[in-house]
């Protein structure tokens, strides 16, 4: 099987983020106009952590905080779960499985460089199912 490289060929490196003084208000708007349901954090340049629905789920709506006054910084993720673009598919899986997790920041010589979703994993696979299905149709028809 393939690698988040593999992926992120196919996907892209796009990278959504925001800052950390940033309000989650804001941070919800980019996460509606870009269609995304995480943004990366980054501070000075660098990754500081992660900020994803469930964030906003269990860290404002719950505990009644006001998404205009609340920061960015104060309720992301931190020290988030990361791969690397040799990392495989299904270590990331399993990742996203053991920690019950939807995102994975990429890094690569300590710089993030990308983000994989459980669509993305779950995208590579069917193409990959696909693609096998399709070699063994052409075996064993012979075309």
């Amino acid at each position: 099987m393939g690698t988040v490289r593999h992926i992120l060929q196919k996907k892209g490196n796009r990278i959504f983020s925001i800052a950390p003084t940033s309000t989650v208000y804001n941070a919800l708007e980019l996460m509606v106009e870009r269609d995304v349901g995480s943004l990366l954090v980054m501070g000075n340049d660098k990754f500081a952590g992660i900020f994803t629905e469930r964030d906003y789920a269990r860290k404002v709506i719950l505990k009644g905080k006001a998404s205009k006054e609340t920061l960015i910084r104060d309720i992301m993720s931190e020290h988030p779960a990361t791969v690397t673009p040799d990392t495989t598919v299904e270590q990331c899986m399993s990742l996203m499985t053991t920690r019950y997790i939807r995102h994975l920041p990429v890094i690569e010589d300590d710089k993030l460089i990308g983000l994989v979703s459980i669509g993305d994993i779950v995208k590579y696979i069917i193409e990959e199912q696909k693609f096998i299905i399709e070699n063994l149709e052409h075996y064993i028809t012979g075309h």
